[in-house]
């Protein structure tokens, strides 16, 4: 069994030599898919007129900003647009996929977040609200599975439900690791736009935990994200 992350930089231009490797892989063993967005969150936020807000952490990770405004937007493009499209395209080619978002079924559950602590403008660390941004505290293992024995694929967005029953905004790579750790999946794939991990400009093939933790520090914005969550699915 293994766990697909499809980052939203290669969602809108998933070549057809990738789907069929997918479906390849499909006909072998179980395959769960999640996938990111956040490019075109971006996009459909300023179209309606607001401005995204990006804050960063104390250990450098970078992060959307999410109010209850954007928590609705983030929603309706994650678990409408983006998992549809991805459905519409694995259908397209054979895979018999089922479009779900954290929600369904409470396959990821998350704790609000109460404060962020974050750099602000002149460096220093800053607490401020939590908006709507959670913490992953479980996962439905057991309904994925039942989805995986039935024959169907499942595709599920990033987004999480509190015990409040608030929408929350959760890493898309996170949530990969989280799902993949909880069900117990063998690998977790990233795909992305990029060649992979490069340290001083050359591509690292193979990372140790503990050199994974080492160096997060060092890897820019984007890439530390799905080395983080790789550290967390282990």
């Amino acid at each position: 069994m293994i766990t697909i992350k499809i980052g939203g930089s290669v969602v809108d231009d998933l070549h057809p030599s990738v789907v069929a490797d997918i479906k390849k892989i499909v006909e072998q063993e179980g395959v769960i898919i999640v996938h990111g967005g956040g490019k075109e969150v971006t996009k459909i936020t300023e179209q309606l007129g607001k401005e995204p807000k990006f804050v960063v952490s104390p250990g450098g990770i970078k992060s959307r900003y999410t109010d209850l405004e954007t928590a609705e937007i983030f929603t309706m493009v994650m678990s409408g647009k983006i998992n549809k499209t991805i459905v519409k395209m694995l259908q397209k080619n054979g895979i018999n996929a089922v479009g779900l978002s954290g929600i369904d079924g409470k396959i990821i559950q998350a704790d609000r977040k109460k404060k962020l602590i974050i750099i602000n403008e002149k460096g220093r660390k800053q607490a401020i609200d939590g908006g709507y941004t959670g913490k992953i505290t479980h996962v439905n293992a057991s309904l994925i599975k039942s989805i995986l024995d039935q024959g169907y694929t499942p595709v599920i967005s990033p987004v999480a439900v509190s015990e409040e029953f608030d929408l929350l905004n959760v890493d898309g790579d996170r949530a990969a690791a989280n799902i993949a750790g909880q069900v117990k999946t063998d690998k977790v794939l990233f795909l992305t736009n990029v060649d992979g991990l490069l340290i001083d400009e050359k591509l690292v093939d193979t990372l140790t935990l503990a050199k994974a933790k080492e160096i997060l520090p060092q890897i820019g914005f984007g890439m530390e994200k799905k080395i983080l969550a790789a550290t967390e699915a282990l």
